[in-house]
């Protein structure tokens, strides 16, 4: 059936559109198909990377419950170069910092927390990890290390185990008075209800017992 006046000037009008647009357009849409294709492939991945690390995790877990120092570090070395991005690498670096520091090898302790205070993909683990850190350095007598990683200011509930943390250093170092101070600090930014508030306490007071 033959086109009438007006469909042969639609015909000419999306013609003339298509001339002017039609590259454009078939970019924008290629460009669209490619961004949705790669968002997908991302995601199968990410799923695939995270199932992988849970298993070389399990693995961690079971050479740790074993004390198997070699086979943990094995197992967090894999998991460090190969799945760093994954939480299951930050969950390592604690789990095989804890491992060492049992075992009483205190610089191997230091290298899973240093990952990940600079690498862990969660803030509060990259907290903890420096507070562990700290406590690592405070038995292996590295006083001023250990200080430096907390004598800033901290978020949120971080700020009280800092200063108790900082207390901990200070009295090891025989500065009584200061210790007495950081632990006050503690104490006042601990509710009454914080499970730590207690532990503090008994480290405020047993100071004063001792005329600090």
């Amino acid at each position: 059936m033959a086109y009438d006046l007006e469909e042969q000037e639609q015909l000419e009008t999306l013609k003339a559109f298509w001339k002017q647009w039609g590259n454009l357009l078939m970019t924008v849409v290629t460009t669209v198909l490619v961004v949705i294709a790669g968002y997908r492939m991302w995601g199968w991945h990410q799923a695939r990377q995270a199932g992988q690390a849970a298993v070389v995790y399990g693995q961690l877990e079971q050479a740790a419950a074993a004390k198997d120092v070699g086979k943990v570090k094995e197992a967090a070395g894999s998991i460090f170069a190969d799945y760093g991005k994954t939480a299951y690498a930050q969950m390592a670096a604690l789990l095989a910092a804890k491992t060492y520091f049992d075992a009483g090898d205190l610089k191997s302790a230091r290298l899973p927390l240093q990952w990940a205070m600079d690498n862990a993909q969660d803030a509060e683990f990259r907290q903890v990890a420096r507070l562990r850190l700290a406590g690592v350095l405070l038995d292996d007598k590295a006083y001023d290390e250990a200080l430096a990683l907390v004598a800033g200011d901290a978020p949120g509930r971080f700020g009280a185990l800092y200063a108790e943390r900082r207390g901990d250093i200070l009295l090891a170092q025989d500065k009584r008075a200061e210790a007495r101070a950081a632990y006050k600090q503690a104490l006042d930014a601990l509710d009454a209800a914080n499970p730590v508030r207690p532990i503090v306490q008994l480290k405020f007071d047993a100071l004063a017992e001792l005329g600090s």
